[in-house]
């Protein structure tokens, strides 16, 4: 049995003790961690590794977009990866230069019919291809979160998070629904003390974060009492793929965010009065602060 049908079998084990279920998103969600990740581990290394130093300048506006000012904000890195070399090079000015843009159809193909987009399943996949289009996703991949590991410490959960993870922990079973990689996961909640209120630590080697939701779940509390937070379209679509419940953290809007779930939103949760007009304005507000489409 492959680690990842392992890992997904933990999910699936789940016994549910609560009368309620929360999943929880953490990169933007929980820890204000987006802009330090994106900004100074993934994107740099995309230069480098993708040789777009002669159009540097867009290539990082292009990642940024994608990453964290973009309806696919979020985004597991190697959905990314192709949605910003495919953004990058429809740019004008990147024409305009004569920068070549990297052949992704292997990686393409690849994530096209694997589900646990992570380093341990595109390892396997590498082991086998012997592609050197799949090597350099790897070993971008790999110096990305080498470089998490020595930059991102030290970052405190949003005000209130802790708070609200304690409180609903009186009627509610929570894991983290993340597509970070486990290690960064797990480390960033045990240096701030919070994995003590979450059964598992579900990152991107568990699969998507639909299946995550669906594993560990779907069809063990009626749909009403399942609630997932997250700052990202994807969270919602997680949500929206179940058929259960979200609650927006708002980028730019984290501590309201927070307040409001706290004071307000987990309290109409437990007692059935969240679902309908209050999600609905809710995510309408969510989403007016992120764009489908760049400016340029």
């Amino acid at each position: 049995m492959s680690q990842s049908s392992n890992l997904q079998d933990q999910l699936k084990n789940l016994t549910p003790q609560k009368e309620f279920f929360i999943g929880i998103d953490s990169d933007g969600c929980v820890f204000d961690t987006m802009e330090i990740k994106q900004k100074e581990c993934f994107c740099p290394n995309f230069i480098k590794f993708y040789n777009l130093q002669r159009v540097s300048k867009y290539a990082r506006e292009t990642w940024e977009f994608v990453n964290l000012y973009s309806k696919t904000r979020g985004v597991n890195r190697f959905k990314a990866l192709l949605e910003a070399v495919s953004l990058l090079g429809e740019r004008q000015e990147v024409k305009a230069r004569k920068a070549a843009m990297p052949d992704m159809s292997a990686l393409a193909e690849w994530v096209a019919k694997e589900t646990k987009l992570g380093n341990p399943a595109l390892g396997s996949y590498a082991a086998q291809v012997n592609d050197p289009r799949i090597d350099l996703a790897l070993e971008w991949s790999k110096k990305v979160n080498h470089d998490i590991a020595e930059l991102v410490f030290g970052i405190n959960p949003f005000p209130l998070v802790e708070e609200s993870l304690e409180k609903l922990t009186a009627k509610a079973d929570a894991i983290v629904v993340s597509q970070t990689p486990v290690e960064a996961l797990t480390r960033e909640w045990e240096e701030n003390g919070i994995d003590k209120y979450v059964h598992m630590i579900a990152g991107q080697e568990y699969g998507t974060k639909t299946e995550h939701l669906a594993l560990s779940a779907k069809g063990r509390y009626p749909d009403n009492k399942i609630l997932m937070i997250g700052d990202a379209p994807g969270d919602y679509k997680a949500a929206r793929s179940n058929g259960v419940l979200f609650f927006p953290v708002n980028p730019g809007h984290e501590e309201e965010s927070w307040d409001r779930f706290y004071n307000e939103a987990l309290d109409r949760f437990f007692e059935g009065t969240y679902q309908g007009d209050y999600e609905k304005a809710l995510i309408e507000e969510f989403d007016s602060y992120l764009p489908e489409k760049p400016s340029w």
